[in-house]
Formats: structure tokens, C-alpha cells, sequence
């Protein structure tokens, strides 16, 4: 379906979700005041008020965190029952946590009807929204009838697209065939090009695409001003370069309107939270470990000299270069014996070494836990880097990627990534590369925190560090 439907979609089910929870929440209620219990169970009207605002925000919250409506429409039975499962225990996390906020004490029998009333609402639910969206699609919305201009195997591709979009009010009304060669056989009417203007004069159209080769684009034209004044909707299929990975969109300068590539994240908005994130998590961590980088770097000044935080120039967003802050886990000439221990990298760009030499001794314990990482909260503090984000690498490094190496620049470095998730530094350079883009590939808020939430174990766990 359009992008623009399963936005509707979305909705749809996030405003169903509120429906359910409130539904669960108050059977559950119900349920445990007239359980022949011990002890008596009465919310007053303004906890249950918090309460039931909580849990409004948090099912569809967790399911949106969770990326469950990005396939609630399609997805196997199974999938529809594990995600629902995976939404309602977030949500009770999240409740469980509004309990020992707010130091409320809050019936476990509660606790456990709420999960188990949600879960099969929303299951109830699901399972049937295929054809309960289709349904109100045909009763409530209007039916989009499209011709498409086109007859190659990219126009064909797309009517099959179409086609499969038929539940959500899309109709093929046929193919046009843009030149004077006969077209192949096909399961859709296909018309000429000068039978357009008939077409739309005698026919319901609600939408016009085109599916054709960049290069015919141009003679097409005429076509698309038929349509402009007509009135008629008008998309062109831009995948004009089947390798490009990137998201495509309109921009304006002023008047002039700009067909944009994107291979990296550009929403502002979601960028702008991301970055209100680092912000607040970054000074809040800094404020509550910074008793414990005074005595660390008093640590490392006794044990050995030279200075307590290591200085040096790295990459971040577009090549834009920084300075980096890390706790000096090194002997303070570590830069100068490089050449001598070149030989014993582990990677094939990047520096690595295992059981490094020139490890002092507290710096063993450092690099271990990551508590060397910690300066760089300073960093993330000033807009050099992100919490989430591929590692910021050093000039030399950058100088000898490949050309798709490169696009792991595009987004700000953070002080944990995807690939240290799969094994840190036992994992080969170009693993560590495909991870990066994935990462990138596949970027959103959830995916941040769930990054950030699995690396605290990993870390504290102390493995697959150098």
C-alpha cells in the first residue's frame, strides 16, 4: 500500500490499542475489587486517573518503540501473537515502574488481569485486522482508481503492487503504453497513449502513474501537463537506479523543486529528538559518575605518567573533525611506539591489537568495563557525538576506506553501536562495517534504546574487548 495508508494504518491501530488498554484496565479493575481476596483492592479517582493515563501512553508507545504496526496488517498469526506479548509485558514494565515512582501498592493480581486482558484484546484484535481494515476502507473511504504509464518490467512490477493493494481501496484501471511497439501480454487492460484524454473524460481516475525510463521522461512532458490541468494526481516512479539504497524525496529552494536522495537519517524532527536525548541522558550520567572520574583519573596519575585524559583528533558527522576525550588506559608515549607494533594489528584498516603492550596496568580494567569511555559523554555533550552511532575512527583510518565505507560518516559517531553488540572487537573490520550500515540502513528512536539498553549487560559483562 502507499506510504500515506499505512501511516493510516498505524494510527488505526495505535488509537485501538488506547481503546483496548483502557477496556483491560478497568476490567481488570472490575475483576479484582470482586475477587473473593484478603485484602481489599480501591484505587481513589486520582491514582486511578494517573494510572489509567499511564497505560494509554504506554501500549501504543511500546508498540510504536517496538515497531509492531509496522506489520500488524500482513503479519503471520504467530508474529501477531509474539509482538503483542512483547507490547503488553513493555507496557507492565512500564507500569511497575510508574508504581515505584509515584511509591503506590498496587494489587500484583491487578498487575497480572491488566497483562493478561490486553494481550488478548489486542490478539482479538489483530488476528481480524486484515479484514476489519479492509472493511472499513470499503465503507468509509473512497476507492483510488490508477492508470499507470508503462508497460516494461517496472510497470509491471509496480501493477502487481497494485494489485496486492486491492484490500486497502486501490484499483489498476490499466496500463498505457507509451510508445509505438506492440506491448507483451498481460493480465491488465493496456491501452494506447493517445486514449488518455478519453480516459479521463469517461472513466473515474483518481491517479496517474508513471513507470517509465528516465530518458522517455522528457518526451512525456505534454502528458503530464494533460494531467496537471485536468486536475489529476501524478506520481513518477524514480527508481531510475536500482542499486541506490537511498530514501527519496522532494525538497523546495524557494520555487525550485529538488528530487532528493537520502542515504542517511533526514528526519529533523526524529534527529532533533535523538539529539534532546543525548543531551538530557549524557549530563544526567555525567552528573552521577563524575565523582567517579575524579578518583579515576587520580588513579591513573598515581599508577603512571603523564596525563589523566587522552587527547585525540577523530571523524564525526560528514568528516567534520573533533577532539575525542578518552581516560588514558596507555603508557603516555603510545602514539610513538605504534610503528613498533604494527605488525601485531588484528584488522585490516583499523588499529587493534590484542593484549595490547602498551596497556598500563589500571588501563587493562578500563578498556575491559569501557570505563575509559566515559570522558566522551563530554563529547556527546557538545554535539561531537551521539550516544548511539557508528565509533568515530581517526583521519588515517578514514583515508584508507573503501568508497562504501564512507557512508557510516553520514551519521554522528556514538559511544556504542551496533557491532558492539555482536562481539566488539573480535569482529573483522568489514563485519564491523556491514554493521554500521545496518544500523544507518535501519535507524529509528527504538532502535537507539534498544541498542543502549543491551549494551549496559555487555559491557558490565566485560566482553569481547581488547
Amino acid at each position: 500500500m502507499f506510504s500515506r495508508h499505512h501511516r493510516k494504518v498505524k494510527l488505526l491501530f495505535a488509537i485501538a490499542d488506547l481503546v483496548f488498554v483502557c477496556t483491560a484496565f478497568f476490567g481488570a479493575y472490575q475483576s479484582r475489587h470482586w475477587l473473593p481476596l484478603e485484602r481489599e483492592f480501591y484505587l481513589t479517582p486520582p491514582v486511578l486517573a494517573v494510572l489509567l493515563g499511564a497505560a494509554a501512553m504506554l501500549w501504543p508507545g511500546s508498540g510504536y518503540w517496538l515497531e509492531v504496526y509496522d506489520r500488524l496488517d500482513s503479519a503471520h498469526p504467530r508474529v501477531i501473537l509474539r509482538d503483542s506479548l512483547r507490547q503488553t509485558l513493555a507496557g507492565l514494565i512500564g507500569i511497575v515502574l510508574v508504581q515505584y515512582m509515584l511509591r503506590l501498592d498496587l494489587s500484583r493480581v491487578f498487575i497480572g488481569l491488566l497483562g493478561v486482558y490486553s494481550w488478548i484484546l489486542l490478539c482479538l484484535f489483530r488476528l481480524n485486522a486484515g479484514m476489519l481494515v479492509g472493511w472499513i476502507r470499503s465503507r468509509f473511504g473512497v476507492e483510488q482508481h490508477v492508470l499507470l504509464v508503462g508497460t516494461g518490467h517496472r510497470a509491471r512490477a509496480l501493477a502487481n503492487l497494485l494489485e496486492q493493494s486491492a484490500p486497502y481501496g486501490i484499483r489498476l484501471v490499466g496500463l498505457l503504453a507509451p510508445g509505438p511497439e506492440p506491448p507483451p501480454a498481460l493480465d491488465y487492460p493496456v491501452y494506447s497513449l493517445d486514449r488518455l484524454p478519453d480516459l479521463l473524460e469517461n472513466h473515474v481516475v483518481d491517479e496517474v502513474i508513471f513507470a517509465v525510463e528516465s530518458t522517455k521522461l522528457r518526451e512525456l512532458e505534454d502528458v503530464l501537463l494533460l494531467c496537471d490541468e485536468d486536475g489529476v494526481r501524478t506520481r513518477v516512479a524514480v527508481d531510475f537506479f536500482p542499486h541506490v539504497n537511498s530514501e527519496v524525496y522532494l525538497e523546495r529552494l524557494s520555487r525550485v523543486p529538488l528530487l532528493t536522495f537520502a542515504a542517511a537519517p533526514h528526519d529533523e524532527i526524529r534527529l532533533l529528538a535523538k539529539r534532546t536525548t543525548d543531551v538530557v541522558l549524557a549530563a544526567a550520567a555525567l552528573v552521577l559518575v563524575s565523582p567517579a572520574m575524579i578518583l579515576i583519573a587520580a588513579a591513573i596519575r598515581l599508577t603512571s605518567p603523564g596525563p589523566a585524559v587522552f587527547r585525540q583528533i577523530r571523524c564525526g558527522l560528514n568528516g567534520r573533525r573533533f577532539t575525542f576525550y578518552k581516560f588514558r588506559s596507555m603508557v603516555a608515549n603510545a602514539e610513538q611506539m605504534k610503528e613498533s607494533i604494527r605488525h601485531l594489528n588484528a584488522k585490516s584498516v583499523a588499529f587493534k591489537v590484542p593484549n595490547d603492550p602498551r596497556l598500563t596496568g589500571i588501563g587493562r580494567y578500563l578498556r575491559r568495563f569501557s570505563i575509559d569511555e566515559w570522558p566522551q559523554l563530554w563529547n556527546v555533550l557538545k554535539g561531537d557525538m551521539s550516544l548511539v552511532g557508528p565509533r568515530p575512527a581517526v583521519p588515517e583510518e578514514v583515508e584508507m576506506y573503501k568508497r562504501w565505507h564512507r557512508r557510516r560518516l553520514r551519521m554522528r559517531p556514538g559511544l556504542t553501536c551496533l557491532w558492539a553488540l555482536e562481539g566488539r572487537d573480535h569482529l573483522d573490520f568489514e563485519s564491523w562495517m556491514r554493521k554500521d550500515m545496518e544500523y544507518i540502513d535501519n535507524w529509528s528512536l527504538g532502535l537507539d534504546w534498544k541498542i543502549m539498553l543491551r549494551t549496559i549487560p555487555r559491557v558490565l559483562s566485560g566482553k569481547g574487548a581488547h
